[in-house]
């Protein structure tokens, strides 16, 4: 009797920095949280925005002049988060709570710090817990609070470090993958150093990584098919800036980031492809799988051969 295979698992991780231009509205709203107001915005059905929108919901239009509201409000909702990701307001258990400030008739998100979840209910007046180096970014607020409790940090106004213009919001996002049949099937090919595709039973499609589904038909890739580790370049991109985090692996921009459609394929992936100036990349480009070390493929690289003819790729552009 034959015992499944575990599913492959493993952890990822997808982290960028989120930067804006926070136009007029947004930029009143910051520069008044470093002094330690709150602002929101009427609509043209009287209803009162907070945080303000920057066109009205009903009319399209920016907002006139926008109001102060709080900065006590009720809580509406809210979830407890028993154990807090880093990055999060607040490195102890806390509530994420849809609050609405006194004067607002809409509700801004935030974290209260309320001590347990026992203290936390609907209908709990809090007040902002302020930072003690406002900035002018929504983290000017560190959290709100109980009313019936010590004042955090005490109010008024301070100084901010800089004038809110742009803004720039870590974006992270950390969770665990499990693998499906089609793409696990996939990954142990590679750690054998064979490149696995799937073929759709009614078009005949051949799809790599396979994706356990057919798109055109819908019905399941169970065919297996072993592809081999040349291709052909459809369609590329150079990479001429670096980003934060970003994995060496012995080149550095300018780079190249092509589509690869592996010989016997009918849907090209992305890959890089280094080994050549990136100047000389161009579509229909001959290209071979280099392999890395930790059984898996590296980068492609030129073959030499003499260019694929348009005609032969054209319909996975």
């Amino acid at each position: 009797m034959s015992h499944p295979t575990a599913p492959l698992r493993a952890p990822l991780e997808i982290e960028f920095d989120y930067t804006r231009s926070l136009g007029p509205v947004l930029s009143q709203f910051l520069a008044a949280l470093a002094e330690r107001r709150i602002l929101g915005a009427r609509g043209a059905d009287g209803r009162v925005h907070a945080p303000p929108f920057e066109y009205d919901p009903v009319t399209a239009e920016p907002p006139g002049e926008l109001a102060e509201v709080g900065p006590e409000g009720t809580v509406l909702s809210w979830s407890w988060m028993p154990e807090p990701l880093a990055g999060q307001p607040l490195a102890e258990p806390f509530a994420w709570a849809l609050i609405r400030l006194d004067g607002a008739d809409t509700a801004m998100l935030h974290a209260v710090d309320a001590g347990s979840a026992a203290a936390m209910r609907t209908g709990l007046r809090v007040r902002p817990r302020w930072a003690e180096r406002p900035a002018g970014s929504i983290r000017d607020i560190a959290c709100f609070e109980p009313c019936d409790g010590p004042v955090g940090t005490a109010a008024g106004a301070a100084a901010r470090e800089a004038a809110p213009g742009m803004t720039i919001t870590p974006v992270r996002l950390h969770y665990m993958h499990t693998a499906s049949p089609g793409e696990a099937a996939y990954l142990r090919g590679l750690a054998e150093g064979r490149i696995l595709g799937q073929r759709c039973g009614v078009c005949g499609q051949v799809y790599v990584p396979p994706r356990g589904t057919c798109p055109a038909d819908g019905v399941p890739t169970s065919e297996e098919v072993e592809l081999p580790e040349s291709g052909t370049v459809t369609t590329f991109c150079v990479v001429n800036v670096g980003y934060p985090g970003q994995r060496a692996q012995g080149f550095t921009p300018p780079y190249v980031a092509a589509a690869v459609l592996l010989d016997g394929a009918d849907i090209a992936f992305q890959h890089l492809v280094l080994g050549c100036d990136p100047g000389e990349v161009r579509m229909g480009m001959r290209v071979r799988a280099v392999w890395g070390d930790s059984a898996s493929i590296s980068h492609f690289a030129p073959t030499g051969e003499p260019d694929a003819p348009y005609e032969s790729y054209a319909r996975c552009l």
